[in-house]
């Protein structure tokens, strides 16, 4: 997150008061700045949100054969939003395809690894390198099987859940305290390994409402951005208990 900068005008130096500390003037922008950041809370954007840029990822396995997974529901997401900013994948050095563009207004780079799940972590981690993005503005959108199918949930921080991907993010960056959208798979039917299962493209009647859940992932990721934690979970959460 960029902080202001305190800079005069040319020519002229800042006011002091009696104790030779900062004037009137410019002791009260730095109070009001202080209190701002005080009074946001977790979830809320900077007034500086909307110029700064976002890194978005989608998890999931590269490769035709795992295209149509429910594991690669993220990458999929993906898809659809290098699709809304006009942009095009570009293999990247950091082992990411990458496209970059404007979701709402905002400036984003959408990613997705070319590594395997797993593995996910060290080529993301090059690219918040890279860009200098911090957490506070990396969204990681993934399949989740503790929802049921369709359902979009948005959450900070948290633990993996038994999600190899999200479990090679939080150990190659260091920290948890990223934002997750997280869409819901359900889970396997009677004793089928989650494994097997995440690994199996979605069935026939998913696929019919599939497009449906993914272009409302997608919305998710922009009022996240835009509107920041609190208002995207009050819009995608129809219980505002639910995480």
């Amino acid at each position: 997150m960029g902080w202001p900068r305190w800079s005069g005008r040319p020519g002229r130096s800042r006011r002091l008061g009696r104790s030779g500390g900062l004037g009137r003037s410019a002791a009260a922008d730095r109070d009001e700045m202080v209190s701002e950041r005080a009074s946001r809370r977790p979830g809320e954007p900077s007034p500086g949100a909307r110029t700064e840029r976002w890194l978005v990822v989608g998890l999931g396995n590269p490769g035709q054969q795992y295209a149509g997974n429910r594991h690669n529901a993220g990458s999929m997401v993906a898809d659809l939003l290098a699709a809304r900013i006009g942009a095009g994948f570009r293999r990247d050095r950091s082992r990411t395809q990458a496209a970059t563009g404007r979701l709402a207004g905002v400036p984003v780079i959408v990613a997705k690894p070319t590594s395997f799940m797993n593995l996910s972590g060290p080529p993301l981690v090059a690219l918040t390198s890279f860009y200098k993005i911090p957490p506070d503005r990396l969204v990681v959108m993934h399949d989740e099987l503790d929802l049921p199918f369709g359902t979009i949930r948005l959450k900070l921080g948290g633990g993996d859940g038994g999600h190899n991907g999200l479990r090679s993010v939080s150990r190659a960056l260091a920290v948890r305290e990223y934002y997750r959208v997280r869409i819901g798979i359900g889970r396997p039917p009677g004793r089928q390994d989650p494994a097997d299962y995440v690994l199996r493209d979605f069935g026939t009647a998913e696929r019919k409402e599939l497009p449906l859940v993914l272009e409302r992932a997608a919305d998710a990721v922009e009022a996240l951005v835009r509107l920041g934690l609190a208002a995207a979970q009050n819009e995608f959460h129809p219980d505002p208990a639910a995480s």
